[in-house]
């Protein structure tokens, strides 16, 4: 089914030719790879961090760190994908703009989700919690890593504001790029940094045959980590 938009003979575009019943006949069978409590790690942590190495050696998985963050503005969901930056005991840290719309989500309700989707794996991993933002000192060391021209964005992007065109943005860029010229030190944004993300829920889900996946969720009760099995 091509999903392509093809050209009349005017050169105008012709509406893509996807059906209700084009949609819903959309699916895949999955495989016989399961997961069994016996199986996993105790520690939802450590089980992550097996998954996302094996997430990170799939050809086929682009980025394996890219996950979905949803939050809550103005009592509406709001969603973008980020990228995770570390984890360890405490959670799971991003790096973002302060002024951005997921920003100012955060400020308004600590609460959000992370959502891994390596389909290619048949495998999600869903993570609750809150976030927060982490200490000047930890964001200063990982803006350091960032490519130069990275660097420069961070000054140049006014996040999730209104852009009058691109133009404005290349030129704001240029005018950074001068300021702060490659291979000298280029300061982090006081606008700019991190959050870490503790979570109190993490669901590793696994696409099984007849739709029959497994799904054990991990929730945190008086410090110690429980698991359970959910229904598919």
């Amino acid at each position: 089914m091509k999903l392509d938009t093809p050209m009349s003979e005017t050169g105008d575009q012709v509406p893509t030719q996807i059906t209700r019943d084009g949609i819903r006949a959309m699916r895949r069978s999955y495989g016989d790879v399961g997961l069994l409590e016996g199986e996993i790690n105790r520690d939802p942590i450590e089980q992550f961090k097996s998954w996302l190495e094996a997430a990170s050696e799939n050809i086929m998985i682009v980025e394996a760190n890219a996950m979905v963050l949803s939050a809550i503005l103005n009592d509406e969901t709001t969603s973008r994908t980020v990228l995770l930056k570390d984890v360890h005991d405490s959670g799971f840290t991003f790096f973002t703009n302060y002024q951005s719309e997921k920003a100012q989500a955060i400020a308004q309700n600590q609460k959000v989700s992370l959502l891994f989707p390596w389909y290619a794996m048949e495998r999600q991993v869903i993570i609750r919690g809150t976030a927060a933002k982490v200490s000047a000192q930890e964001s200063d060391e990982y803006f350091a890593t960032r490519p130069w021209g990275s660097k420069i964005g961070a000054w140049a992007s006014s996040q999730s504001q209104v852009l009058e065109s691109r133009e404005v943005l290349e030129a704001r860029y240029q005018e950074f790029a001068a300021k702060y010229p490659e291979g000298s030190e280029v300061p982090r944004p006081e606008h700019w940094g991190g959050y870490l993300v503790k979570p109190s829920l993490i669901e590793f889900w696994q696409g099984r045959y007849s739709r029959l996946h497994d799904r054990l969720r991990y929730t945190l009760h008086n410090n110690l980590w429980q698991v359970t099995r959910l229904n598919p």
